[in-house]
């Protein structure tokens, strides 16, 4: 999801040129069907028609006839229905600006285009046409201008994602669209050839200013304005090698650089070793300083590098390129990868708690995000990788949807070594943040600075419990927060569905095995699950309040500080200089 500050720094004021642009062609059109209508070219335009009139032959009439259904209303509107919620439903990150950029530009044209019919209103050729006359004038060609508007913008599309043979082929492809469509217009006898050429205009002028209000900013991460620093920090990067791309890896490249990242050390995680192998990186006598970590992926290898990181002081950088991104997200990050990597090494590094978990058949390990058991390690089992790959997180709802009747579990929780409760559940989530995609507030209270895991219970009955569940959700709002009550156990809320519990340890037992997942990576099912804090254990690059607008994690709005507790240290990029904020 696209942050405010991004939206903020748009230039919409662009699209003010749309009336101008509707005005000039009104004026265009009034031209031509007055004092101009006796001069050449306008003159020679009948002849134009009345040959390929004559000239009509039944292959280059079913070609025609198929290029008109193309650029006909209900095929524009229904094929940018699809491209916009495509381009939404990009795993790695929906592609918010580029979806607008495309919507917009159709729609704007089409109004354009209606309210220049309704003042011109030309008369259409005299020559027998192929298809039913609509009831708009035939000043200028909607059929053209719409085409441009789609296949055009579509091409923009994919001059900004695509390279090589590719790129030229899909953009030459969609490009020919709109003229073979403005051919067939005069062919089939609907448009004069003055018509069809100020429906390409039209369209291209009209793509021209959505997009410079629209796109500008998409990609000004692939060439940071900022100065290179000059040094040899040295900087270790890992890479999840089907989440991040060949692309957004040459454009990491340059965004370090540019920071003064001269020595990068890249390495690959693997399903054997989600970390990509950092730990001899970062420690054992063979290894050289690093000034920095970078992970490119998403939740499960933040996870697995957080956990090496964490405690060796070593600053860390997400470039978000999962299917959730949900540390990301709850950090107030871009969910573009590459803008998330400029915005936290423009900002300044903060100490974060993390969580550790253990369990029976478990190897420890920390969670940067939640921890749980139940129906949502269900859910991230059996979510198809495949659907995952082309979905997102929204592979994840459908896997959810298989579990919904799944048994409730028997279970006792016991708070930082308090007497046990004993419960009965259809999960437990255990969290170290607690938003979920679309701002969804699981665990209002949860903060990644706060000292203490938030716990979650989730026991909806029946289609009326888990209705009033996602309603107590969804009415919290984005990143809303719920009050906390004073004593140990908290409150229960929607009907008994959720209830909510803090500690800075939690044991939770379960009667039977259960499956268990931590930052979205399944662990063996089991019978016990056992998280701890780690105060401000983790460093972690983010951006600086005053630009993201979001909540501050380890300081005050406005300022580079952090409360400590702990004595974390607290580093500015922009400058570079250390300093401790003492409270």
């Amino acid at each position: 999801m696209t942050n405010a500050h991004d939206a903020g720094a748009r230039p919409g004021r662009a699209l003010l040129l749309l009336p101008v642009q509707a005005a000039l062609v009104a004026a265009l059109g009034l031209l031509f069907t007055g004092p101009l209508t006796d001069h050449w070219p306008l003159s020679a335009e009948d002849d134009v028609n009345r040959f390929l009139a004559a000239h009509r032959a039944p292959s280059a009439t079913a070609l025609t006839d198929w290029l008109s259904l193309a650029a006909d209303t209900q095929s524009v509107i229904g094929l940018t229905l699809l491209c916009v919620l495509a381009l939404l439903l990009v795993p790695r990150a929906p592609r918010w600006w580029e979806a607008g950029f495309l919507a917009v530009s159709v729609a704007a044209q089409s109004a354009i285009f209606l309210l220049v019919t309704i003042l011109v209103n030309r008369d259409r050729p005299d020559v027998p046409r192929l298809d039913g006359a609509p009831p708009t004038s035939s000043f200028p060609s909607g059929h053209v201008g719409a085409s441009v508007a789609l296949y055009g913008g579509l091409a923009v599309l994919a001059v900004r994602h695509l390279r090589g043979f590719w790129r030229n082929l899909v953009v030459g492809l969609l490009l020919l669209v709109p003229l073979a469509v403005a051919f067939s217009r005069l062919y089939r006898g609907m448009h004069h050839p003055t018509d069809v050429v100020v429906g390409l205009l039209n369209g291209f002028c009209t793509l021209l200013v959505v997009g410079s209000a629209l796109l500008p900013n998409v990609r000004k991460d692939e060439a940071d304005p900022e100065p290179a620093v000059p040094g040899t920090r040295r900087a270790v990067v890992v890479r999840h090698p089907h989440a991040c791309g060949d692309e957004d890896t040459a454009r990491v490249r340059s965004v370090l650089r540019h920071h003064g990242y001269a020595e990068q050390r890249w390495t690959d995680t693997t399903p054997e070793d989600p970390s990509g192998g950092l730990a001899p990186h970062l420690t054992g006598a063979e290894a050289d300083p690093v000034d920095l970590v970078v992970v490119c992926g998403g939740d499960g290898t933040v996870r697995a590098c957080a956990d090496v990181v964490t405690g060796t002081g070593i600053p860390l950088a997400i470039v978000p390129c999962g299917t959730g991104n949900l540390l990301a997200r709850n950090l107030g990050l871009p969910a573009e990868p590459v803008a998330a990597l400029r915005e936290a090494l423009s900002g300044r590094t903060a100490g974060l708690d993390v969580g550790r978990v253990r369990g029976d058949g478990l190897e420890p390990t920390r969670f940067a995000v939640m921890a749980g058991a139940g129906f949502d390690a269900a859910m991230v089992r059996d979510a198809s990788p495949r659907l995952k790959e082309h979905l997102g997180w929204a592979a994840y709802v459908l896997s959810a949807a298989r579990h919904l009747r799944d048994p409730r579990m028997r279970l006792s929780i016991r708070l930082d070594g308090g007497a046990p409760l004993e419960r009965r559940a259809r999960m437990v989530v255990i969290g170290n943040v607690g938003s979920l995609q679309g701002g969804l507030p699981l665990l209002p209270e949860a903060r990644p600075d706060s000292g203490r895991l938030e716990v979650v219970l989730l026991d909806p009955r029946g289609v009326t419990g888990w209705l009033a569940a996602a309603g107590y959700l969804v009415s919290r709002g984005p990143g809303g927060r719920a009050p906390r009550p004073s004593g140990a156990r908290e409150r229960t809320a929607a009907h008994g569905a959720l209830e909510y519990f803090g500690a800075a340890r939690v044991d939770l037992r379960f009667a039977r095995p259960q499956p268990r997942e931590v930052d979205g990576d399944v662990l063996p099912a089991g019978t016990r699950l056992t998280a701890e804090i780690e105060p401000g254990a983790l460093r972690v690059c983010l951006p600086a309040p005053a630009r993201t607008g979001t909540p501050v994690v380890g300081g005050q709005d406005g300022q580079d500080k952090k409360e400590e507790k702990d004595g974390t240290e607290v580093e500015e990029h922009g400058n570079r200089d250390a300093r401790t904020a003492a409270q």
